[in-house]
């Protein structure tokens, strides 16, 4: 038996690892070796890597996120929803000795086909923390979880993250344009046209046209394209919802300011919790269960 775990977020680009002794963290180590980024090294001598003067035989490592997918080191099967809470922490893929990956979740119906790798350890932190009837965590991929005290019922995913990276590098729409700064005002802007006319595909062009004709300053783009998305999905997902939900906004600082602003010009307030400490106390009490 120890109380000594190493919790590790091993994304696609890059990984982090915390050792802890019961609820304390020791130390803290960051890479860009992410599961798409292992540079002819295997993930075993990664981990090893990562993990270098931290570990003895007793040391149990437990991991979320993309190192559990078919691109990662072992594939850790999908939890299907609706799934308990509990059941996450039950369903451990081992990949060697006292090394651990975290299932995923899916739905998969004619509705809604969706997975996630990595929010369901962050779902486990944020409900003991923040409990609530929906989670939205922003991201690359937001999430959007409907779950009740027991069990995750449902998620669907909204790509604004990507969407915003795509269209700003690799579409006409951020084609030629100088380096952006920050501004509250474009992105208020933004989240204006977002939230009251919410069919994104016809105003995505006018992005592009707003700044050739000069009435959207060139270096502001960026900011006026996150509150369009962000105000469009806030306002399609938000369109359904019962008045009484209570709503976890799961995020760091950055998105946290977006999405309250988004979700506090519908009339909703929010929750707020940062994404890393829920991780950490979602990993925390599955690491818990096998150390002991």
């Amino acid at each position: 038996m120890t109380s000594r775990y190493i919790a590790i977020d091993w994304g696609s680009t890059n990984l982090r690892a915390w050792r802890y002794q019961d609820d304390v963290c020791l130390d803290s180590r960051q890479s860009e070796a992410g599961v798409t980024r292992l540079n002819g090294k295997s993930p075993e001598a990664v981990l090893a890597d990562v993990t270098d003067g931290w570990r003895d035989e007793a040391t149990p490592v437990v991991m979320a996120g993309m190192v559990g997918s078919n691109a990662g080191w072992k594939i850790a099967p999908y939890l299907p929803c609706p799934a308990r809470f509990s059941a996450i922490g039950e369903r451990l893929t081992p990949v060697i000795d006292n090394v651990w990956i975290i299932p995923g979740l899916s739905v998969s119906r004619d509705d809604n086909h969706n997975v996630m790798r990595g929010e369901e350890t962050q779902l486990l932190g944020a409900r003991d923390l923040a409990p609530a009837s929906l989670y939205v965590m922003p991201g690359t991929h937001c999430k959007w979880v409907q779950a009740d005290s027991q069990q995750i019922v449902d998620f669907r995913t909204v790509m604004t993250g990507e969407l915003h990276h795509i269209l700003l590098k690799h579409s006409l729409v951020g084609a030629g344009l100088p380096e952006q700064i920050d501004s509250s005002a474009a992105f208020d802007a933004g989240l204006s046209r977002g939230l009251n006319a919410p069919a994104l595909l016809p105003q995505l062009f006018e992005v592009r046209a707003s700044h050739v004709l000069g009435s959207l300053p060139r270096e502001q783009v960026s900011d006026f394209l996150s509150g369009l998305l962000i105000g469009s999905e806030v306002a399609t997902m938000t369109a359904d919802l019962a008045a009484q939900q209570v709503i976890t906004l799961v995020a760091n600082a950055s998105l946290t300011r977006r999405y309250r602003r988004a979700f506090a010009a519908v009339g909703r307030d929010v929750q707020e919790l940062d994404g890393d400490q829920a991780f950490q106390a979602g990993i925390r009490s599955i690491a818990h269960a096998v150390a002991n």
